[in-house]
């Protein structure tokens, strides 16, 4: 009987220069609201693969806060327990990350695709610092070498990461698939991603 596909989805956060942005933004900027809110990644991505899958949404070390130094071991704690077949899908810091992390690590198993969902390419945000230590090195060739498929999504009106952010990954990788959508509600604010799903059950027919 073959056990299910993994999908481990990283998801975005904050950095900051130091402390005190840090505190003005969260006690004085960001937006509160009432009740739950609905994301294609969460709950609703579990439902529409199915049973085929397991998708795990990690919380990452301080993610309104966050250190590359302290999201690189906890992620490296979920390597371990991933099978042969897996998927990775990053989400704004969450992508970059990934993107970062396998650009300077060699997997022990080829991942079955990679998903990088509105991935900031370098500091030149309009609104926020990419600080932290999630700048890429110059070289992402390792990148591709491990996954069996990349794919990079972007939308045209993210008012978080430019779509000028595509072509910037797009000059350093030679196999990527770089997918840039009308309009996903900006920063892919939406509470379900039927384009995702398609590309990923299709991965899925070619382990």
């Amino acid at each position: 009987m073959k056990k299910n596909i993994q999908v481990l989805v990283i998801h975005g956060g904050m950095t900051f220069k130091n402390e005190k942005d840090f505190l003005h933004y969260i006690l004085r900027e960001r937006g509160v609201r009432l009740g739950n809110k609905k994301h294609w990644s969460g709950d609703p991505l579990q439902k529409v693969l199915g049973k085929k899958f397991q998708v795990t949404n990690p919380r990452m070390p301080l993610q309104d806060y966050s250190q590359y130094r302290h999201w690189k071991p906890y992620f490296e704690r979920f390597l371990p327990l991933l099978g042969r077949n897996f998927i990775l899908i990053g989400e704004s810091l969450g992508a970059i990350f990934l993107a970062k992390y396998l650009s300077e690590h060699k997997l022990k198993n080829k991942a079955l695709s990679v998903y990088l969902v509105c991935a900031p390419f370098d500091n030149t945000l309009p609104h926020e610092d990419l600080v932290g230590g999630f700048t890429l090195k110059n070289d992402l060739s390792r990148l591709e070498n491990n996954t069996k498929n990349l794919y990079l999504l972007f939308s045209k009106n993210d008012n978080v990461v430019p779509v000028s952010h595509a072509e910037k990954y797009r000059k350093k990788l030679k196999n990527a698939q770089i997918m840039i959508y009308k309009n996903k509600n900006g920063h892919f604010d939406i509470p379900n991603f039927p384009e995702i799903v398609r590309m990923i059950q299709k991965d899925s027919l070619s382990q």
